[in-house]
């Protein structure tokens, strides 16, 4: 089989690309996605926590979450098929970043960038912030940055509805695995897939998320993206926590409603974070990490009672923990599309508009991703971003 492009990954990431691409004008050729897993069942897309921000601090990481929530907001319309219209269950209650007073000048640096770039959000001193939030305990905290255009959304149904339009519009999804890619010279010419067929190709398109290494090491690339994995809690509070954000608190543990129950995680420190491919639940991080800081933030939660829990993964750039886009001269037609770092459900409108920009131009027309190039870090060049959760 030929296709002009062929997607690794069909997560959020992959699907919007495909989304995008065939509702490019400037594309007219065929697009395969292929997916291993097409439940989703381990996907980390399915398994997010489904968070959307603008809170960060670089320009292009606040620029793709400015595209993203408009794009979250006109869902309904925009992926709609056959007069059938998704619904991703958007709620804009905000995102709460917690200083101490150590911390208190980088959230001051990055709300006065945001500002700047139109960002809607307020800057709180302690004060302030308990009034607004009298369920707070503010020992140790110097300020508080609350954004309102932020929120979290269902997951899995945002990626359906990005699959869905995209076969729609033409996009063919196949149910393999790519185990093999061969190289003609300066190319890619052929995706061997593990059912024995081979696709020939145009551009291959690499988002495969936590396996996007080992799928750039096919074409003999090295590419710094590891799986790293994150458990997530599910716990009732008989207490009323009323107009709770999703709250990041200065130790780095965050926690925000589901439904009548909370959610919350911690990621852990760089020295326990080993690659781990694996989904079993450490049971140990609530006791030893989360509930001592939830139950000093909030006095409410003291009496929090686990009623759930799971683990998904981040396909983690170990060099500066930011997306991974566009293609290294060594193989100009094979693309990337990873490294996202926990943020690739949120950022994956921008970043499909982008990347279907670059397959049918060979440039970004609307939105400058340049700042993510692959190029950054064959320079040794990082782009640090403060606002990692």
């Amino acid at each position: 089989m030929m296709y002009d492009v062929v997607i690794v990954g069909g997560g959020a990431i992959g699907s919007a690309i495909a989304y995008f691409l065939m509702l490019e004008p400037g594309f007219a050729g065929s697009v395969a996605v292929v997916e291993r897993d097409p439940t989703y069942r381990t996907a980390s897309t399915a398994l997010s926590a489904g968070g959307i921000r603008q809170q960060y601090s670089t320009e292009v990481n606040i620029r793709i979450g400015q595209f993203g929530i408009g794009f979250m907001r006109g869902i309904s319309t925009t992926l709609m098929v056959d007069d059938e219209a998704p619904t991703i269950n958007l709620r804009e209650q905000g995102y709460l970043f917690l200083a101490s007073p150590e911390g208190l000048a980088d959230l001051q640096a990055n709300h006065a960038l945001q500002r700047r770039l139109g960002v809607a959000l307020e800057l709180l001193e302690t004060d302030a912030l308990l009034r607004r939030f009298p369920w707070l305990n503010g020992t140790g905290l110097a300020a508080g940055s609350i954004g309102r255009d932020e929120g979290w959304l269902d997951p899995y149904s945002l990626l359906q509805a990005y699959r869905r339009k995209a076969r729609s519009l033409g996009a063919v999804y196949l149910h393999d695995e790519v185990v093999g890619l061969r190289r003609t010279g300066q190319r890619v010419s052929d995706v061997r897939l593990a059912s024995g067929e081979h696709l020939s190709c145009g551009i291959v398109v690499n988002a495969a998320g936590p396996r996007s290494r080992a799928v750039a090491e096919m074409a003999g690339l090295a590419l710094p993206v590891e799986a790293r994995k994150r458990c997530v809690f599910v716990v009732d509070c008989k207490t009323p926590i009323p107009s709770c954000p999703l709250v990041i608190d200065a130790s780095g543990v965050w926690f925000r409603p589901e439904g009548a129950s909370f959610i919350c995680g911690v990621s852990p420190p760089e020295e326990r974070d080993a690659e781990d491919f694996g989904l079993e639940v450490d049971h140990d991080i609530f006791p030893d990490e989360l509930w001592p800081v939830l139950a000093e933030r909030v006095p409410a939660f003291e009496a929090l009672k686990v009623v759930g829990s799971w683990a998904g993964h981040y396909e983690y750039n170990v060099f500066d923990h930011n997306g991974i886009l566009g293609a290294q001269p060594e193989i100009p037609n094979l693309i990337f599309a990873t490294g996202f770092s926990g943020h690739g459900l949120q950022q994956s409108p921008a970043i499909g508009r982008g990347i279907s920009e670059l397959v049918a131009f060979g440039e970004y027309r609307t939105l400058d991703l340049r700042p993510l190039s692959i190029q950054r870090i064959l320079d040794n060049r990082k782009l640090l971003e403060r606002n990692i959760v």
